[in-house]
């Protein structure tokens, strides 16, 4: 009788003792994955990679303008809704303390889901090594940043800058904002090739509030966008990409 009972029982023990073995002595995807140690290897250079999907709506230069999310200069270490003159949702205000590392980590994983109601509509940086060089690039993007993020030479990679991408739109005055309003909704070709005067550039956002049910641009926003696709993409469209 035993004999059919025990080729039964080593299956789930052998599981057991894969699953206890792994607890102890940390095998699998677990080991070598916290947060301390994806950072103490983070690249500041590829965290602002990752960081060009969020520029439509972030700055982050010190001084950087407010676009449709607030400036992120210091973000690391401040209290989570703090910049002056930004209407924060009451999703953010709720979630309160400060952005510590551990908390920028989990939220960055999953906004919607860490602060229920937040209008962040963005699906989050599942990559759990994409966030960590994220938030090493933030970290340097502030006034004291912390000892993490260190290039493979042994110094902090201080030296993240490089030349704004903007896709097709040309990089002039008004552009953040231009990118930030416009290009969650539309592609940037179909900006481009439009070619308007001011005045119906003006007529056209018009159009779609009332019949495409569009958000009101608000001023002073509304003006910076009209007179950035009035110098940059008028009816002689000289910044139409030539293929």
């Amino acid at each position: 009788m035993w004999h059919n009972v025990v080729p039964k029982l080593q299956t789930p023990l052998r599981l057991v003792g894969i699953a206890l073995a792994a607890l102890l002595f940390g095998v699998g995807a677990a080991a070598g994955e916290s947060l301390d140690d994806r950072l103490a290897s983070a690249d500041p250079a590829k965290g602002m990679t990752v960081f060009d999907s969020c520029r439509g709506c972030h700055s982050v230069e010190e001084g950087g303008p407010t676009l449709l999310g607030p400036n992120l200069f210091g973000v690391i270490g401040r209290p989570v809704a703090s910049v002056d003159g930004y209407a924060y949702s009451d999703a953010l205000k709720d979630f309160g303390g400060k952005w510590e590392l551990g908390r920028l980590d989990e939220f960055l994983a999953n906004p919607a889901n860490i602060a229920p109601g937040t209008p962040m509509a963005v699906g989050g940086v599942e990559d759990r090594f994409d966030r960590a060089n994220l938030i090493a690039y933030l970290n340097q993007n502030g006034p004291n940043p912390l000892p993490i993020g260190v290039a493979p030479g042994g110094s902090p990679a201080a030296d993240t800058k490089k030349k704004r991408d903007f896709g097709l739109l040309v990089d002039a005055p008004g552009v953040e904002k231009t990118h930030a309003y416009c290009t969650p909704c539309h592609s940037e070709m179909i900006i481009v090739q439009q070619g308007k005067t001011r005045k119906r550039w003006e007529d056209n956002f018009e159009w779609m509030m009332k019949e495409q049910g569009m958000a009101e641009i608000p001023e002073p926003d509304r003006s910076i966008i009209l007179d950035y696709l009035e110098a940059n993409y008028n009816e002689d469209r000289p910044n139409f990409p030539q293929r």
